[in-house]
């Protein structure tokens, strides 16, 4: 009986593991995703700065779509995905208004072309980012690591004496593990809950837009 939750105690190890790590992977991923849309919605302002007060309207409209974006964000996969689609649209409108820019100057057109690019990075990134709502972790392998778990403990409360002192490690044991768990799914959903991506460079990308 040993050896068997020995084994199945390595195996747990071993998933718990490899699901922090792909719990991880894709949160540093999005999270490095975010900073770089920070980055270019900042570079698309100055390059419609740069092209003249004709694009001024297309300025105060990214200006806004992305204040609404910091002030509301997705809670929920449904309502993230639904919102995510809304505002994909208003960034194509974006797109289609720089596109109908009519530059007189060869600085103009190649400011208008620089904008385009990077509105086309932008849309890219979002997809990317707010549209992929698959989960990194497989629900099979949390419903199996589960069940590891507790005939793990189911075990340890069969073969230790029953006092204050093992019952009060058991519980301290049970809580730890439980909360890695949580905190791997908690890393799963980057947008929602405790462990969120920071939103800093949105918002400072919001404070100098228009400057």
């Amino acid at each position: 009986m040993g050896l068997g939750i020995g084994m199945i105690a390595t195996m747990t190890a071993l998933i718990l593991g490899l699901m922090t790590a792909s719990a991880k992977s894709a949160f540093d991923a999005k999270d490095a995703a975010v900073k770089h849309l920070a980055a270019s919605i900042l570079e698309l302002d100055r390059n419609l700065a740069d092209f003249g007060p004709e694009a001024q309207p297309i300025r105060d409209f990214t200006r806004l779509l992305l204040a609404e974006r910091i002030r509301r964000p997705g809670r929920g996969r449904l309502r993230k995905g639904e919102r995510g689609a809304i505002a994909t649209t208003q960034v194509e409108g974006i797109a289609r208004q720089i596109a109908e820019l009519s530059p007189k100057t060869p600085a103009q057109t190649w400011f208008q072309s620089q904008a385009l690019g990077l509105i086309g990075d932008v849309l890219s990134t979002r997809w990317t980012v707010f549209a992929n709502s698959t989960s990194s972790i497989s629900l099979p392998f949390l419903v199996v690591v589960t069940f590891w778990l507790l005939m793990i403990f189911a075990s340890f409360g069969l073969r230790a004496p029953s006092n204050a002192t093992v019952i009060a490690v058991l519980l301290i044991c049970a809580l730890s593990v439980g909360a890695s768990v949580f905190l791997i799914i908690e890393m799963d959903d980057p947008f929602n809950g405790l462990m969120k991506i920071s939103s800093a460079p949105l918002r400072y990308t919001l404070e100098h837009l228009g400057k």
